[in-house]
């Protein structure tokens, strides 16, 4: 998607930034507009409250006047915009509308109260002495304060319910298309089909990211991106999934395939809505094990409550407490993969960890029973005791599950299973096939294992819900690729099959390759380098200035360069997949305007990758050398066509020149950016590169279009004249 996760094309750019789907002229979502306006707002009204608080004995200076005067018209000002949007919101929603503008008309007369009694303009002239002030109404001015903030957080309120009814109406829309999907099985209708549900993916992409940009729960905010990653990912799969089934509708596992992906990505819509309404279906509640880093952290919280408050707890509980904690690290010495040495220190540290306890609640009890100084230094030794136990188990935790991932990573780096699997396919091995899956199968399992044992250690729950998701994917995405190599071994000549095999193999290299950041976000929590907030595996990587997505800047990317360049790969990645199902429609594949098409549609692929930090493109000299080429490759394109067009009709080939004369200057503009220097701008750099690429590729979308329906027109002008021909030679035969 992405949004990102997501995890398409270039017509639902303007539903979104144009009219969304309540029809409202918003840049970047209800959110984003109102909550800018209140940023204003909030600190103008402090302002106005340390006005209040002045001294009325102080006197007063002309600039301590015109000070006072300039901030009441910046509340006043500030107001008026925050009005029109609510005012707007009002008009497109009229169940809410009359909510809405009276909470408005409360906030426009707070501002001009404020605005009327901080005018301090005349306040020094003879006929103003009855002038009511900031200085002679206090209590109108808190009044009227009072009243913005309330009508504000009405209004922020009211528009938050839009906002949400926005995202569930655009995911029904998507289920709506989806469903279609499922169903067709005509390739020209799935074409079609597709390229609206792609809008309708963007759509939903930018609606989810505004709102996780929004969120103020790290933990929400970490199971969005992690249902947005789903989705974007998944647009891709479903493309080729789908393709794969619609040219062999007999194959069993191209089936599975597909309904895999549907699956999936039914989950990860339904997680989004979950996320932005605040509640679960059927009423569940979230339910999950407690990791062993935050069963350890609220044991030690316990029992060092012990210093204040003797009879806090009872001796019951924290027994139970540390039952439950070390059962828990069964599931790293029950682990096949768990080294002697670790399983054994582990199982050294538990048993140290009861024997303390054991002895804490001794020296506890005795605390009750008599208090005296020497009681109290004992208790305290038992409880720094155990916690020096509980804190080498961490360590010990940690680094069993780090050292496990880290190997396991390095092992697999090469992806030797996969190449493998793609090659027993192309040669139709059915044995070689069987080896290969079973291999991945264990793989898989070692992977998701290596996950599970990760989630204990990493820390924090966001990074608790990153490892759930990474588990996740390896799990499903194994299979996948196992069904995609069966469809490929019983149809090894199929070039669907094997870009859909393709799909999935990226796919899984992606999530080895998250792995390594998610390593080193848990060693970083650990050592204490990292607070609780930090960038999230499942959107898009920032960029380094010299490598490749790693940091946009010397310092982290903020959360709007982050949305802005998830959105534009986004919306590149899904117009690769609108171009090449123009691609697939045309009969010769050998045609140099489809050749060209198809250079060009599969370097905007590598581009996509790029944003997302993966793919061949690794530094800023391969992306700057990739987009000359792909200027180039457009430009060459447009030579061909209009070459084409020299065997049109004047109203086709205007038609088609027009298209034309959009392309060039497009691609000329691509190759100034390219040699533009920016110096440490790299962010804005690759935003400008990929916004004339996405432009490009919408253009080379049309295009593709126009000449396929031209050349079909050509063609049966071409057959009609023929059967004219022939009849007339017939007749004049009898």
């Amino acid at each position: 998607m992405a949004a990102s996760p997501g995890p398409a094309g270039g017509a639902a750019a303007g539903a979104v930034h144009g009219s969304g789907p309540f029809g409202l002229a918003f840049d970047s979502g209800l959110e984003i507009k109102t909550r800018s306006v209140e940023q204003t707002l909030l600190p103008l009204v402090s302002q106005i409250t340390t006005l209040i608080n002045h001294k009325d004995n102080t006197k007063k200076s002309d600039k301590t006047l015109q000070a006072i005067q300039r901030v009441g018209q910046a509340v006043n000002l500030a107001v008026g915009r925050f009005v029109k949007v609510g005012e707007a919101i009002a008009n497109e929603n009229w169940d809410l509308k009359e909510e809405i503008n009276i909470a408005c008309i409360e906030a426009k007369q707070a501002g001009e109260t404020i605005a009327a009694l901080t005018d301090m303009s005349s306040l020094n002239r003879p006929e103003s002495d009855g002038q009511i002030t900031i200085f002679t109404d206090k209590t109108g001015v808190i009044k009227a304060a009072r009243l913005l903030l309330s009508s504000v957080t009405k209004v922020l309120l009211l528009a938050d319910r839009v906002v949400i009814k926005q995202i569930i109406r655009s995911r029904n829309k998507v289920l709506a298309t989806m469903e279609r999907l499922e169903k067709v099985n005509n390739f020209q209708e799935f074409v079609q089909i597709f390229s609206q549900f792609g809008n309708e993916m963007v759509e939903f992409a930018h609606l989810t990211g505004d709102r996780q940009n929004d969120l103020k729960d790290e933990k929400k905010k970490a199971k969005m991106a992690a249902a947005r990653a789903v989705l974007e990912k998944c647009t891709m799969m479903l493309l080729t999934a789908s393709k794969t089934c619609l040219r062999h509708p007999n194959c069993e596992s191209a089936h599975k395939n597909k309904e895999g992906v549907f699956d999936r990505m039914k989950v990860a819509l339904d997680k989004v809505i979950e996320i932005v309404t605040e509640c679960k279906p059927n009423g569940e509640t979230d339910i999950s094990s407690i990791s062993i880093f935050t069963g350890i952290k609220e044991f030690k919280m316990n029992i060092e409550s012990l210093r204040e408050n003797l009879y806090f707890q009872s001796k019951e509980t924290l027994s139970a407490m540390l039952d439950a904690l070390l059962e828990r690290t069964e599931d790293f010495t029950d682990c096949a993969y768990t080294s002697h040495e670790h399983r054994e220190r582990i199982l050294e540290l538990s048993a140290q960890a009861r024997m303390e306890l054991q002895q804490l609640i001794s020296v506890w009890i005795e605390a009750q029973r008599k208090k005296t100084k020497s009681i109290d230094e004992e208790l305290e030794l038992a409880i720094l005791k155990i916690s020096h136990s509980l804190n080498e188990l961490k360590k010990e935790l940690h680094s069993t599950a780090v050292q496990l991932a880290a190997d396991l990573v390095k092992y697999h780096a090469d992806h030797v299973v996969l190449k493998a699997l793609k090659l027993t396919g192309v040669e139709g091995n059915l044995e070689g096939l069987a080896e290969y899956a079973c291999k991945l199968s264990e793989q898989k399992e070692r992977l998701v294992e290596t996950c599970r044992l990760l989630r204990h250690v990493s820390g924090t729950e966001p990074l608790e819900i990153t490892c759930i998701h990474a588990e996740e994917t390896f799990q499903v995405t194994g299979q996948q690729i196992i069904s995609a190599a069966e469809t490929l071994t019983l149809h090894p000549s199929s070039k669907i099959a094997k870009e859909n095999l393709d799909v999935f193999c990226e796919a899984w290299e992606s999530q080895i390759s998250d792995m390594l950041t998610l390593l080193r976000e848990i060693n970083d929590v650990f050592e204490g380098r990292r607070g609780e907030k930090y960038g999230y595996l499942s959107l898009p990587k920032p960029m380094k200035n010299n490598t490749n997505l790693k940091s946009l800047k010397p310092d982290k990317p903020d959360s709007e360069e982050q949305a802005k360049i998830a959105k534009l790969g986004l919306k590149l990645g899904l117009l690769t997949s609108d171009a090449n199902c123009e691609i697939e429609k045309w009969e010769d594949q050998e045609n140099e305007v489809v050749r060209y098409g198809r250079n060009m549609s599969s370097m905007a692929y590598s581009l996509y990758l790029f944003t997302r930090g993966e793919g061949p493109i690794k530094t800023s000299q391969d992306l700057i050398h990739q987009l000359e080429v792909f200027a180039e490759e457009g430009l060459k394109l447009a030579s061909s066509v209009q070459a084409f067009s020299k065997q049109l009709k004047d109203d086709d080939k205007l038609m088609l020149l027009l298209e034309i004369n959009k392309l060039v200057p497009l691609c000329h503009q691509l190759q100034a950016v390219t040699k533009t220097p920016l110096q440490n701008q790299v962010f804005l750099k690759v935003d400008k590169s990929i916004t004339k690429t996405r432009c490009i590729m919408a253009t080379l979308v049309q295009l593709l279009s126009l000449c396929y329906k031209l050349l079909k027109k050509i063609q049966m002008e071409n057959n009609r004249w023929v059967s004219v021909t022939n009849k007339d030679s017939v007749d004049g035969k009898t």
